[in-house]
């Protein structure tokens, strides 16, 4: 079911002030800065060996990311789980009693088909299910 870690998702107030620590202390190499409108995020994108680290940048105050911060603050924001046949996954986890805050896969940051659980139903965690098609 679950392929690998695809990414953790990592709220912050500004990529630009924050990208300078992952680029030039950590050396990750940036993949590249995409806008995903739906989402009202601007999102910088990491390799970290295997995984990719996503700096979520919220681009309105109404944003679900700024909503965050303001709550808790910048930080780990989700852990996304790379998954064959996301709609089938989804089907899985309600039948096992998960909470989806996605009854749908949506399109996310890279074209990626997404979906998350509540928190609730993962001990407190925001878990993403994300299929890279094609």
């Amino acid at each position: 079911m679950i392929k690998k870690v695809d990414h953790i998702g990592i709220a912050v107030r500004s990529l630009e002030t924050t990208l300078p620590f992952y680029t030039e202390v950590l050396k990750l190499s940036l993949i590249g800065i995409e806008e995903v409108e739906s989402q009202k995020v601007r999102v910088a994108f990491l390799k970290a060996g295997e995984t990719k680290l996503e700096l979520l940048e919220p681009t309105t105050q109404d944003s679900t990311i700024a909503q965050f911060i303001e709550k808790r603050g910048e930080g780990m924001h989700h852990i996304a789980l790379g998954v064959n046949s996301i709609e089938e996954r989804i089907i899985e986890m309600k039948e096992k009693g998960i909470r989806m805050i996605d009854e749908e896969p949506r399109i996310g940051a890279g074209g990626a088909h997404i979906a998350f659980m509540h928190p609730k139903s993962a001990s407190g965690v925001l878990v993403e299910l994300c299929e890279k098609k094609g």
